[in-house]
């Protein structure tokens, strides 16, 4: 006799087959990428970068630089084989650091060179690499012209800092019309960690081994936490419905229990501390904001019951802590517990949702 499924007894998921789109991955840029692009009076505008990759990371068989698919698309769809991966949503590397440079003049020229180059890397492959613009927004009208121009080169979503200048907040109207430009393009707006004025302006030294740590964990949380409530709490999602908001590798264990706190002290002060919002803050993440992950055990777990809808598997190739050639391992061992229409949300059908341009099978 046949044995009745229940929904308790669903099977979990087979992860060694099926379409995996990942929804953080990374070039990898020379780091004299922009003083040999630049004209040379603007050279010595642009910071200092460093080789990543190099030394005691090298060593010990880290990723950073050392695979050649970084910087050499046609390579890249070859180890996207190896690994598995179908199609991925590209970020830049050297270039994150470039968010928190002052010089606004120079900072607009850097990111239209990087957006030129990504666009004729993903050209190679078009239906398999989509790339994410770096969007300036010292001046916020030029940021509007970038977004628009990238937008037509083939982009799909614009990256901005995740922790603005100190005179630049995210709850001023500064913004605004780049918020009505990405809600009216279909661009949506992605924090990414180490951009913008937070720990990460210090680069790679961050100090004492515990200031190192705290930086990798505790600041890194602060800074998405945050972002996020400014943008939430200042009512931009309320006033842009069609807005997406994209949290960039800061992994998605703690979103849940923000949200909560957030949802229980907006209901509980609502009078004494209005604020411009028609829904609790959970209402405009489960709406609008969509979170990446690649090794997060812990919100693994909570994928049972919270996130299915706005959470994105990645690889965070080619960078250390990459999954690459295991993605498939180590999905089974972090999402193998969950029912193959779960997992499926979270490794393809999301990514595709919030970007109709990735259009595979």
């Amino acid at each position: 006799m046949a044995t009745k499924v229940t929904p308790e007894a669903q099977p979990t998921a087979n992860i060694t087959d099926g379409l995996l789109i990942s929804a953080d991955s990374h070039v990898s840029e020379d780091h004299e990428f922009w003083w040999k692009g630049l004209p040379a009076a603007m050279r010595e505008r642009v910071p200092q970068l460093q080789p990543r990759g190099e030394g005691a990371a090298r060593s010990a068989g880290t990723l950073n630089n050392s695979r050649p698919g970084g910087h050499d698309p046609a390579e890249r769809i070859n180890e996207m084989t190896q690994d598995g991966v179908s199609a991925e949503v590209l970020y830049p590397t050297q270039g994150l650091r470039l968010f928190s440079m002052e010089d606004a003049g120079a900072q607009e020229a850097c990111f239209e060179l990087y957006n030129d180059w990504l666009m004729e890397y993903c050209s190679v492959a078009p239906d398999r690499l989509f790339g994410i613009a770096c969007i300036p927004t010292y001046d916020i009208e030029k940021g509007v012209r970038e977004l628009e121009r990238c937008k037509k080169g083939g982009m799909i979503g614009a990256l901005v800092w995740q922790v603005p200048h100190p005179d630049l907040p995210f709850t001023s109207e500064h913004y605004e019309p780049l918020w009505e430009a990405a809600e009216a393009l279909g661009m949506p707006i992605h924090l990414h960690i180490l951009t913008g004025f937070d720990y990460s302006a210090l680069g790679l030294s961050r100090g004492s081994a515990i200031e190192a740590h705290r930086g990798s964990v505790n600041l890194k949380l602060q800074s998405a936490t945050n972002s996020l409530m400014d943008i939430i709490f200042s009512g931009v999602l309320e006033r842009f419905p069609r807005l997406n908001l994209v949290l960039v590798e800061s992994e998605i264990g703690w979103i849940p229990f923000v949200l909560q706190q957030w949802d229980y002290y907006f209901e509980r002060f609502r009078v004494a501390r209005p604020l411009p919002l028609e829904m609790p803050p959970s209402g405009y993440f489960a709406r609008q904001v969509y979170a990446t992950f690649f090794n997060d055990a812990v919100g693994g777990q909570l994928l049972s019951w919270w996130g299915t809808d706005n959470c994105m598997w990645s690889t965070d190739y080619p960078h250390p802590n990459s999954s690459w050639p295991h993605s498939r391992e180590l999905l089974e061992r972090n999402l193998g517990h969950l029912p193959m229409d779960t997992l499926n949300k979270l490794v393809r059908e999301n990514v595709q949702r919030l970007y109709p341009a990735i259009s595979l099978g």
